[in-house]
């Protein structure tokens, strides 16, 4: 067992690297990372997150300007690397279509066909926002754009969800690895999305693992909601912690009540990793959809990204009603540890804990 001395110099030499006065970094979390929750991160001396996979360069740009008009902290900005083209069913998707029916506004054929961002145009607006850190999730990000990065003077975060990749993306120029557990809420960061089920590891599996096998720091994520987690997490080898569900509850997250309230009552058996939101295997909240789903006698979802594109209605109907059985209520395994408290006050209180855990006070 690593001696508090040793917990300490390795999180402070973290920490030193990347100007933040704790080691927790929110996770990049699409459509659930506003700047509110970022700048409050920031200031509590951890480090704030935009999650841009459904954002367009102008709103990247947006975001980074309101985070750093509210703090001096450091923030990540976050893409997926994509996949490739999937390959379509058409009549299975009918039958996609008919199911989504059911549960909210009929699915037309169109719907499949909504495009995706400009992945090359949102590599370009993070690169001129110059956040202290990118990061990745899906894969790794091509060589010209990482050697454009590191000549920008900024950092490559790789999520990465087995050891094998954790080698890949040391290899790819990864500066930190950030190690994902199954446990984690949201979409899997597995390379391949095929990969995605047999590659469930839990985290404290993964993370030691990864410390052995590579050489940079490792950032540990999933299923970390308090002191305890943070602490075994260090002790494991991780410089620092990533956490997402932990903090969704804060006022600052702006979570919709119904899906907050779920998050709070939540057992991790309360959860479930499915493909049903968006063809890419994700954890939320076990709801009546996500259960219907799974039934014998319902269709697979259709591949990412077009599962996603036809459920589309299906969650914005659910959003603008309140109706947690139909939304898109990402959740880890440990929500139920996720505290309603401002996010300052729950980061500044996780870390206080942490020291008095591990004797670093």
């Amino acid at each position: 067992m690593p001696s508090s001395t040793i917990i300490a110099e390795r999180v402070a030499g973290f920490c030193r690297i990347y100007d933040l006065r704790l080691p927790i970094l929110l996770a990049p979390m699409a459509g659930a990372c506003p700047p509110a929750l970022s700048i409050a991160v920031g200031r509590a001396g951890g480090m704030g997150a935009c999650g841009a996979l459904m954002s367009t360069p102008d709103k990247i740009a947006e975001w980074a300007r309101e985070v750093r008009a509210g703090t001096n902290g450091a923030f990540q900005i976050n893409l997926w690397i994509p996949d490739p083209a999937p390959d379509r069913d058409r009549e299975h998707e009918d039958r996609v279509r008919a199911f989504l029916g059911q549960w909210g506004p009929e699915v037309g054929a169109e719907a499949a066909e909504a495009p995706l961002m400009d992945f090359e145009a949102q590599c370009e607006a993070m690169l001129d926002a110059g956040p202290h850190v990118i990061s990745s999730i899906m894969g790794v990000y091509p060589p010209a754009f990482v050697e454009r990065m590191k000549e920008r003077g900024i950092r490559w975060f790789a999520t990465v969800t087995t050891v094998t990749e954790a080698l890949k993306a040391q290899e790819a120029g990864a500066d930190v690895i950030v190690a994902q557990g199954m446990e984690a809420g949201g979409h899997r960061g597995a390379f391949h999305a095929a990969d995605a089920e047999t590659g469930l590891v839990g985290l404290f599996s993964l993370l030691p693992a990864v410390v052995d096998a590579v050489s940079v720091p490792v950032v540990a994520t999933g299923g970390i909601a308090d002191a305890r987690g943070i602490a075994a997490a260090l002790m494991l080898g991780a410089s620092a912690v990533q956490i997402g569900t932990g903090l969704l509850r804060a006022p600052e997250a702006g979570l919709a009540p119904v899906w907050a309230e779920g998050l709070g009552r939540a057992r991790p058996e309360d959860t479930a990793a499915s493909r049903a939101f968006s063809g890419r295997l994700g954890r939320s909240l076990r709801t009546a959809y996500v259960t219907a789903a799974a039934a014998p006698d319902a269709p697979a979802p259709a591949p990412y990204p077009v599962q996603r594109s036809l459920t589309a209605a299906m969650r914005g109907e659910a959003a603008k009603a309140g109706d947690l059985d139909r939304m898109q209520a990402w959740a880890g395994q440990s929500a139920g540890l996720a505290r309603a408290e401002p996010a300052a006050e729950i980061v500044a209180g996780l870390w206080e804990e942490t020291e008095r855990l591990l004797g670093l006070r």
